[in-house]
């Protein structure tokens, strides 16, 4: 072996920390690491096995010639996460700023191709000043490579994003088509156009975490589905999200042992208030069904008017949809409609059941809706429920009013199982606006109209304030008590396990955008 050979030798040896899982000390758990500490922490200890480690550049320009540096700024390669195959790729910031290069380009392209002739998740760890400028077009089609496979493998393969640092320009579209995007507080941020050009252009004085920190991207944009407070704590929120995931849209998610017993949960029973126009809680009802500290939120921050998360119910993975009465009494709106729907659209992907909580008293009105597109975005929702084959159930547990119910995977919309507890209201309105346009003139021509609209209210109330009416109808399976909600779900999504939806076939629908 010459001595060149060797140097190298020693060089990758030392750059992988000794091929093992990389030691993360309490103290430097709240720092930023570097590429190469993230992909070991993130994999099970030993299991990494690198690809293109040799990589270099090909650009003479500007000097580039004398800068040359092995794997060229990302590291990628494959290994397990708690036992399952997974690959990955993570920019280092250390090398020319982490900036995309058409060699750096291939490798994550490369990484990508093996992932979904695999069927195996695909994990991106960003960290980059973006495109190399001494590139050129060259780091531009780069990006353009990584764009399209993102698109190929999207609904085939999971793909999520961690953000670890800057993400800036073109390079924030690879995240944005991934399915998951993870952010960290403080130290990442995402955004086209940076403050200094912010500045020039419409002359705002605004700071990059302003612009697109974590903070903003998880409750103003949405763009961030989940966030963490350090580098450490963003790779184990990536496990955990695993853990609810197939390996790709073939298969399903692995079911933990369960064994059925009485299931009943006597606390369900107390949540709803008796009081219509009293708030209370959806996640106190969510965490009544499923298995013990099983619900994994995502979008938490964002339209918290509905809520979107994983969960385990009877050993099973579920995504979870719900309305929160406790934010805007859980009406839908633009922005909860366009949450829920790309979540609807993820668990169809990859063969994760539904369960849908509903208690929604309609659209939210207002000019503001209306001029944002509240009648496209609501119709995400519908289309997204409608499109979708997985077993579907929904659970009506007090509201559901008008376009909502149709919205909120109803059995008009392809839903297999919907129950409703005894207080259930399913009506086009609420009974007090019903009376007032129903009875309109007898009220006005009453003595006593105040008198006569109560009575009218009453009378619409009895009618229609209850499931029965939908249940005579068969748009409602069954009315259930609430503390035997858990079971009676767990049989019904056993009972669906198998099922299957042959659909006409077509290139794609034409979702509305």
């Amino acid at each position: 072996m010459d001595s060149k050979t060797k140097t190298l030798n020693e060089k990758l040896e030392q750059s992988r920390l000794g091929g093992g899982q990389a030691r993360i000390d309490k103290q430097h758990q709240k720092k930023k690491l570097i590429a190469r500490e993230r992909v070991l922490y993130l994999l099970d200890e030993n299991s990494f096995e690198e690809i293109g480690a040799l990589v270099t550049h090909r650009t003479t320009d500007f000097g580039m010639d004398k800068q040359k540096i092995y794997g060229d700024g990302v590291v990628t390669g494959y290994g397990t996460v708690n036992g399952r195959l997974i690959y990955v790729f993570a920019q280092d910031f250390t090398v020319f700023g982490g900036s995309l290069s058409e060699t750096h380009a291939e490798k994550i392209c490369k990484i990508m191709d093996m992932a979904v002739n695999v069927g195996a998740p695909i994990i991106g760890l960003n960290d980059s000043g973006g495109a190399r400028i001494q590139e050129g077009v060259r780091s531009l089609g780069g990006y353009a490579d990584i764009f399209y496979r993102n698109v190929q493998a999207s609904g085939v393969i999971p793909q999520i994003s961690a953000i670890m640092g800057p993400c800036a320009g073109g390079a924030v579209y690879s995240p944005a088509m991934t399915d998951f995007t993870l952010m960290v507080q403080n130290t990442s941020y995402m955004f086209v156009t940076g403050p200094n050009v912010v500045k020039t252009v419409t002359n705002e004085e605004v700071t990059s975490e302003e612009l697109g920190g974590a903070s903003v991207h998880s409750t103003k944009s949405g763009v961030a589905h989940l966030t963490s407070s350090n580098d450490v704590e963003a790779l184990e929120d990536i496990k955990r999200l695993l853990s609810y995931l197939p390996q790709n849209n073939r298969e399903k998610a692995i079911d933990i042992p369960f064994e059925l017993k009485d299931e009943v949960r006597e606390n369900l029973s107390d949540i709803v208030p008796e009081n219509p126009n009293k708030p209370y809680d959806m996640q106190q009802v969510i965490e009544g069904i499923i298995d013990e500290d099983s619900f994994y939120e995502i979008h938490k921050d964002f339209a918290e008017n509905i809520i979107v998360g994983f969960a385990r119910l009877g050993g099973k993975s579920v995504g979870v949809v719900a309305n929160q009465p406790m934010f805007l009494a859980g009406v839908l709106d633009v922005n909860s409609s366009t949450k829920a729907a790309r979540f609807v659209r993820f668990c169809d992907a990859f063969n994760i059941p539904l369960l849908v909580l509903e208690d929604v008293p309609g659209f939210l009105p207002g000019t503001d809706q209306e001029w944002n597109a509240i009648i496209t975005n609501g119709a995400k929702l519908l289309y997204a429920f409608s499109e979708a084959t997985v077993p579907r159930i929904t659970v009506i547990t007090r509201k559901a009013y008008g376009g909502a119910y149709d919205v909120m995977n109803s059995k008009h919309i392809g839903a297999d199982m919907n129950f409703a507890w005894p207080n259930a209201e399913i009506a086009v309105m609420g009974a007090k606006g019903a009376a007032e346009i129903i009875f309109k003139r007898e009220i006005s021509s009453s003595d006593d109209p105040e008198e006569k609209w109560k009575e009218k209210e009453a009378e619409y109330a009895e009618l229609f304030a209850n499931p029965y009416s939908a249940a005579e109808r068969g748009f409602v399976d069954e009315v259930i008590l609430p503390k035997n909600t858990r079971r009676k779900l767990i049989k019904a999504f056993s009972m669906l396990e198998n099922k299957e939806v042959n659909r006409p076939k077509r290139k794609h629908g034409n979702i509305p955008l």
